[in-house]
């Protein structure tokens, strides 16, 4: 992991700086380049607009580790509320959480039984279950498991700097699952993950072209290629178009305001375009994680400093 990396992943876990250093001016407004607000609304606002752009979107309330019923039960409701006005407003969008807001840490059934509330409220489109730090992979893809046995519009996350994850990826075309395919943003020992920017871009590929093989396809399985990396991308869309693979069946999932001329160019070309968009007051963490998978954003939030 190289110093810089390291330094924001760092600072993601930072608990004095989750809570001073939004107060700051300069790194809310360089935060806004990632986040179009705080509100449902603002997130509901950036997903219509995106929409007559011919983009999808996924969306995110920011949060993890509730460790408070009521509060996980606060964050179920407000995700039942964010579905309903998804298919109020015919928004070609879905959801995505993190189990450790819904209360895994508290109870896993605890946790299961609001996860099955959203499920079955997105109806016929996937509730997507975010993958969080190494100690929980086992967990999310039990509840996974369990979940997708019980309905099929479910998918997880999985995370390519991961060892093991070639092997998680095996069991989930065994279920025709919804995976999505990320780089992974955590600080993990050496021991479960590549440390070497170029092992997880070359596993990233193999993963992708796992899912993305004939076998796979014809199991039902839905991948979605979640990276800003253009070279990756690139060699993605080469692959698939060798397996013979129609555009409009591939998939691509960016974050809001990175790469957005490639955002638009996959649409254009006929490809299926996403993009995450998260909100929430808690932003912090995820905005250092976010900047640790592409570090050359810090220059973003230099030239905000120097324009303060």
């Amino acid at each position: 992991m190289s110093l810089m990396r390291q330094m924001l992943v760092g600072a993601s876990e930072s608990a004095w700086l989750r809570e001073h250093a939004p107060r700051i001016r300069f790194i809310r407004r360089a935060s806004r380049r990632f986040l179009p607000g705080e509100s449902v609304e603002d997130a509901i606002a950036a997903a219509c607009g995106l929409a007559r752009s011919g983009i999808s979107s996924l969306l995110t309330h920011l949060g993890e580790n509730v460790r408070d019923r009521a509060e996980a039960e606060s964050v179920t409701r407000q995700y039942v509320d964010l579905i309903e006005r998804i298919r109020l407003q015919s928004l070609p969008s879905e959801v995505s959480v993190k189990l450790t807001q819904l209360g895994l840490d508290l109870d896993p059934a605890f946790c299961f039984a609001n996860l099955g509330q959203l499920i079955e409220g997105a109806a016929d489109k996937t509730l997507w279950i975010d993958m969080e730090q190494g100690q929980y992979v086992d967990a999310t893809l039990r509840l996974y498991a369990q979940a997708r046995a019980a309905r099929s519009n479910v998918g997880v996350c999985v995370q390519a700097y991961l060892r093991r994850t070639a092997e998680d990826v095996e069991s989930l075309i065994s279920m025709g699952g919804s995976v999505r395919l990320v780089k992974g943003a955590y600080s993990e020992p050496a021991e479960i993950a590549f440390a070497r920017k170029a092992d997880v871009d070359e596993n990233y590929f193999q993963l992708a072209q796992r899912l993305l093989a004939p076998g796979s396809r014809r199991s039902g399985v839905r991948a979605v290629i979640a990276t800003h990396d253009s070279h990756l991308i690139a060699r993605i869309i080469a692959f698939a178009a060798k397996e013979g693979i129609e555009k409009g069946a591939l998939e691509f999932a960016m974050l809001y305001g990175i790469q957005r001329s490639e955002q638009l160019r996959l649409a254009r070309e006929g490809f299926h375009s996403d993009v995450l968009i998260s909100y929430g007051s808690f932003w912090f963490p995820w905005y250092m994680r976010r900047l640790a998978e592409r570090p050359a954003n810090m220059w973003f939030i230099a030239r905000n400093l120097f324009s303060s």
